[in-house]
């Protein structure tokens, strides 16, 4: 009886511990955010278990069914589409319900974005905020208002789509001269990571445009 959160690959799949790979290969049942996506994982390494879906439009209708099953003996792991399960991504509830019952959880070490963008960035890290998705529109005023004078290292996601508007409100918040980094495609073959002012790497991506998942790391009030 044990839930383990298990770090997938943000993106190169051989980052991946033996140790998940063995807890996966044990697991009664894998919990995925996205199926398809992590049959590419479990069929790259051979792995043949039952697998069914756990995303956040489904969380709360399989929850307690969830809980049940542990508490009956399963043990089960939690996987999300890349990176750590319940870091900006499914997987609190089911843990706060699994402490909640008395169900032993058990998170493995491993791959998460936010990590080697905040250390390759050049913007110190003794001290940092993981502010996660900014808001779309309600509380995002709010957020950036509290966060322009905060003197931690600011750490986002966001997505391609948004990243050049963000960026723009940051620099209205924040002022043009603040540094930053946006690293892009993290582990794969197109990575990149891209340092200067929040001017300049407005325009950067202003002109040419953005593909893949972002992490943007920001540097606190001096």
């Amino acid at each position: 009886m044990k839930l383990y959160l298990v770090p997938s690959p943000i993106g190169n799949l051989a980052d991946i511990t033996y140790r998940a790979i063995k807890v996966l290969e044990d697991a009664a049942l894998i919990l995925a955010e996205d199926t398809r996506t992590s049959g590419v994982l479990l069929k790259h390494y051979n792995i043949n278990k039952p697998i069914t879906p756990y995303h956040q439009h489904n969380e709360h209708k399989v929850l307690q069914h969830l809980v049940q099953q542990m508490q009956g003996g399963k043990t089960m792991a939690l996987i999300t589409d890349a990176g750590t399960p319940g870091v900006s991504d499914p997987g609190f509830l089911l843990v706060r319900e699994c402490v909640r019952a008395g169900v032993p959880v058990e998170c493995l070490p491993g791959a998460t974005a936010f990590v080697p963008a905040l250390v390759n960035s050049g913007i110190p890290m003794n001290r940092f905020s993981f502010e996660g998705f900014p808001p779309l529109k309600k509380g995002r005023h709010t957020l950036f208002t509290q966060l322009a004078t905060d003197e931690r290292t600011l750490v986002f996601y966001e997505s391609p789509q948004r990243l050049v508007r963000t960026l723009s409100d940051l620099i209205t918040y924040f002022g043009p001269e603040r540094q930053c980094c946006v690293s892009r495609e993290l582990t794969k073959m197109f990575e990149e990571n891209k340092r200067g002012t929040l001017q300049e790497v407005h325009d950067y991506f202003s002109e040419k445009g953005v593909k893949g998942e972002i992490v943007l790391i920001v540097e606190g009030k001096q």
